[in-house]
């Protein structure tokens, strides 16, 4: 329900600009939580609230932007989490990759030693720097070794670290991709989720001063009109 709360919310989540665009002063699930407890809290006060200018789509929407909060805070987890794994997961095979790299090419320039050809195309390889000439020049290892396997068999090479070349290469292209793809609009998603909560405070933040308003002197009625989590603060 929450993802079809976003999506019809989205328009109107998506308007609301940078610069009114709050971002949230407590964790987002007790936010979330604290909203729906005022939705219930305020179902029978609804009438005493309009009075003093609440509209009825106030109330009528704290549930539907609450869902739409809540999908939009999972859309952002769920890219950051993302990102933390695909740079988790380079940290851990990267080094491997270049070791391998470097390896190759030291065992190249040694098989192809007799083959100016070759040791040029070798030393091609060996141009750039950067991550994705790393996995760039493994790729391009794998194929220039397959394309030559005799004289890397005559110096007793083992044949399997081409495969294991052209697979991590491929595997760790995904991994950088996600990684740089994050990077070019990391807070995204982030942003979204802050206009999501924007939209959602706008009623909270109504009906809670409408609330402190009417029951100014009902203690009883007005401790559910204050946040909770920010009281114990």
């Amino acid at each position: 329900m929450s993802k079809e709360n976003f999506e019809a919310m989205l328009a109107a989540i998506e308007a609301i600009p940078a610069n009114e665009t709050k971002t949230p002063n407590m964790p987002v699930d007790k936010y979330i939580q604290e909203s729906a407890d005022l939705s219930i809290w305020s179902t029978d006060d609804q009438a005493k609230l309009t009075v003093v200018g609440i509209p009825q789509v106030f109330f009528d929407e704290l549930p539907v932007r609450e869902g739409a909060l809540r999908h939009a805070q999972s859309l952002w987890m769920k890219e950051r989490y993302t990102k933390e794994e695909a740079a988790r997961q380079w940290n851990e095979e990267a080094l491997v990759a270049d070791t391998l790299r470097n390896e190759l090419e030291h065992t190249f320039r040694f098989a192809f030693r007799s083959r100016t050809d070759l040791l040029d195309r070798v030393h091609a390889i060996e141009e750039g720097t950067g991550h994705a000439d790393m996995l760039q020049d493994l790729s391009d290892l794998s194929v220039l070794g397959k394309a030559h396997l005799p004289l890397l068999q005559a110096i007793a090479f083992d044949e399997t670290k081409l495969d294991t070349a052209a697979a991590l290469s491929e595997s760790l292209s995904k991994v950088l991709a996600t990684m740089n793809g994050e990077r070019t609009d990391p807070n995204k998603a982030k942003f979204l989720r802050d206009q999501a909560y924007t939209h959602l405070k706008e009623v909270v933040d109504g009906i809670r001063a409408a609330g402190k308003f009417v029951f100014w002197k009902d203690e009883k009625r007005l401790k559910g009109y204050y946040s909770r989590y920010l009281n114990r603060r």
